[in-house]
């Protein structure tokens, strides 16, 4: 059946406590704009290791910029943490230089410390590619990584309105899962209904994606709630809201999909969704409650 997919296998090998992927999102630039170290990486690691919950997945979003992969696969290993793989795909120059990032990777660690990869990340939805092109180049990264002996999952990460537009099933068919990006908060919903908007947008992909390619994983690979910024109609960035946000969303999804968090830290952003703010000793709401 098409259900045995690799991401199945591995879920399959987990505890039953463990049973999904479960993580945050990290940026490989420090909030100063500055590239992490090997050294900052693996302190990012240990933070989330140290959260209630013990998170030992991060996505990445690149695999060349600020030396992604470079450097935080070597932290990655030492620290027990898998990565979802970020590749990112325009321009032509850029997107050879994240292929040969990852070969390295490879090369160097082999790929026991991944989780799976990302061709892209909302191109869909910025306009900055076509679906053809773009299932392509996933086509293109798949067959690179399979010559190497590479298994895991190879995908593309988009926003939930662009998973649900008919232009892009050609990105469905092309993709082994389908990571999703939903945002209650920029859908102007205030807090009260955040959880059920954020499950519409949810089933919404997995209906079109059961209907294009019926089998596949949709992951969540970026959602949350900022505790400062801007209001959105009825959305209000607050700590306490990012609190409920996680009680209502991340507690429930833990048990049912592959989840990543957005995001680990962001201080200086407007909104800022981020966990950690400045320092180890300050975390922005309480992640105990799952």
């Amino acid at each position: 059946m098409k259900f045995l997919s690799v991401a199945t296998a591995l879920v399959a090998a987990l505890p039953y406590t463990t049973a999904y992927w479960k993580g945050f999102n990290v940026a490989a630039e420090n909030p100063d704009g500055s590239c992490k170290t090997q050294a900052q990486w693996k302190r990012a690691f240990q933070l989330l290791q140290d959260l209630p919950g013990h998170f030992t997945s991060v996505r990445v979003y690149a695999a060349s910029d600020c030396n992604t992969l470079a450097n935080a696969v070597p932290a990655a290993i030492s620290t027990g943490t898998q990565l979802l793989v970020g590749v990112w795909t325009e321009d032509a120059a850029h997107y050879n230089a994240e292929k040969e990032a990852l070969k390295a990777a490879i090369n160097a660690h082999g790929s026991d410390w991944m989780i799976a990869i990302s061709v892209g990340s909302e191109d869909l939805y910025r306009g900055d590619t076509d679906a053809s092109t773009l299932a392509q180049q996933i086509y293109d990264v798949r067959g690179m990584v399979r010559a190497m002996g590479v298994t895991q999952e190879v995908g593309h990460v988009d926003t939930w309105t662009a998973w649900v537009d008919g232009a892009n099933t050609a990105v469905i068919e092309a993709s082994d899962f389908i990571g999703t990006d939903g945002y209650p908060y920029f859908q102007s919903t205030a807090i009260e209904d955040a959880a059920d908007t954020f499950w519409d947008s949810v089933n919404a992909v997995r209906n079109v994606v059961n209907n294009v390619s019926p089998g596949k994983w949709v992951w969540v690979t970026e959602t949350g709630w900022p505790v400062s910024g801007p209001n959105y109609g009825s959305a209000v960035a607050s700590t306490a809201n990012a609190q409920k946000y996680w009680r209502q969303v991340a507690c429930a999804a833990f048990n049912q999909i592959h989840i990543f968090w957005y995001a680990y830290q962001d201080y200086t952003s407007s909104p800022s969704f981020g966990v950690y703010g400045n320092s180890a000793k300050n975390i922005k709401y309480d992640l105990s409650a799952c």
